[in-house]
């Protein structure tokens, strides 16, 4: 039925009500706001600015006949061309399509940065273990060494704690 639910959405609708009348309050008192205190030197400008605007607000879906309307009055009152500024923000927006390449090259460039990366960590990770192989035999052979009698060489195990010791200090 008409539970806590309905209710709440009842009063989330009022709410957005509410801030729709007071954003309707605001813009009208900004427009009001800043007839008066324009310079004079400059005061053309602001008009001609906020004519502009007022079109923009009165006819959002005819957009594009309106900014080649404005582009043309804006040529005709200022010795550069704004044409090319306002054309390359029309080319900006990118197509889904064109969104769906970036994502892929996006995510194609991620892969192979992350396999680069876990190559090179296993390269080094096989660096590591050939060092630690080649040094373990290194002493095995010292160790490992006899005397004519079979007996081990004391003085060569001596040698190699001693080097084992100067190395960790």
């Amino acid at each position: 039925g008409r539970g806590f639910a309905f209710q709440r959405k009842q009063k989330i609708e009022r709410q957005y009500r509410k801030l729709l009348k007071k954003g309707r309050k605001v813009h009208s008192q900004q427009d009001n706001q800043f007839t008066d205190t324009y310079p004079e030197h400059l005061k053309h400008l602001y008009l001609a600015e906020e004519e502009m605007l007022k079109k923009r607000r009165r006819a959002p879906d005819d957009s594009v006949l309106s900014e080649e309307k404005l582009n043309k009055a804006v040529e005709s009152t200022c010795t550069f061309s704004y044409r090319s500024v306002m054309t390359e923000g029309k080319f900006k927006k990118k197509t889904s399509n064109q969104k769906a390449k970036e994502e892929y090259e996006k995510i194609k460039a991620e892969r192979a940065r992350k396999k680069e990366e876990a190559e090179k960590r296993k390269q080094q990770r096989e660096e590591a273990q050939r060092l630690y192989k080649q040094k373990k035999m290194e002493a095995y052979k010292i160790l490992s060494k006899r005397t004519k009698r079979g007996q081990p060489n004391l003085n060569l195990q001596m040698e190699f704690l001693l080097q084992k010791i100067q190395q960790k200090t």
